[in-house]
């Protein structure tokens, strides 16, 4: 008989939705004065993405990559299911949904890397568009999920966007992580919030805010070699 059970702890549910306002917070000011603000998003990607790939091996049950990254096979039947009356279902991430989380981490740590990347002259020219390109292409890519999530919970009769707020679904007891493993939540929390307490400057909305103070990236530069020191609040096009 189906009950309430916890399925996504809370270090899994605080680093999915501080995921989705980094990109989204970083995609939209990636044209504006504030650059210190897309630079601040774009480094908090990149820790969510370090931590996520930490804990996809050292996780509880439905967040480790061992319980929901599957093979061809297992996508193919999963994606034909659909079609049908009674739809495969799974408690965790759905094969569909798989695929998009890997290419999302993926191309988070591409969009960072290039980004910069993008503040050292050498690379600057070459890695801007690249990096936009990807940038739009990860969006591309959530939308899609979105959407998959939307779909996947009317097939399926239950909200998936909501039991990731929660961390609670419909499932038989046996099927629930044991605990919520608040621990590693608040210690994801904390470390963003310090963070952001410690590196964001005093007004990020002041033309210059951070200049002298916070830098961007420190790039080991070969001899002979000049990098371009960029502050927080550089105006250079991307990351």
């Amino acid at each position: 008989m189906a009950q309430r059970i916890i399925v996504w702890d809370l270090a899994t549910r605080i680093f999915h939705w501080s995921l989705v306002t980094s990109f989204f917070g970083a995609y939209l000011s990636a044209d504006s004065d504030y650059r210190v603000l897309h630079v601040m998003f774009g480094y908090t990607i990149l820790g969510l993405i370090g931590f996520r790939l930490l804990w996809g091996f050292f996780g509880p049950r439905y967040s480790r990559f061992k319980d929901f990254v599957r093979g061809p096979l297992a996508i193919f039947r999963y994606m034909k299911s659909l079609l049908s009356k009674h739809p495969e279902h799974y408690v965790g991430h759905n094969p569909a949904g798989a695929i998009a989380i890997v290419l999302l981490l993926f191309l988070g740590i591409l969009v960072c890397a290039s980004g910069l990347l993008s503040y050292d002259e050498r690379w600057e020219d070459s890695l801007k568009s690249f990096h936009a390109l990807l940038s739009n292409f990860m969006l591309a890519i959530v939308f899609v999920h979105i959407v998959a999530a939307i779909a996947s919970g009317f097939l399926h009769h239950e909200n998936l966007v909501l039991s990731m707020i929660t961390g609670y679904k419909e499932g038989a007891a046996g099927q629930s992580i044991a605990g919520k493993w608040p621990w590693a939540g608040l210690a994801l929390a904390a470390a963003i919030a310090s963070f952001w307490m410690l590196a964001l400057p005093a007004n990020p909305f002041q033309e210059g805010a951070g200049a002298g103070r916070d830098q961007v990236a420190e790039e080991a530069a070969l001899p002979g070699k000049a990098v371009k020191p960029v502050t927080m609040s550089s105006k250079s096009e991307r990351l």
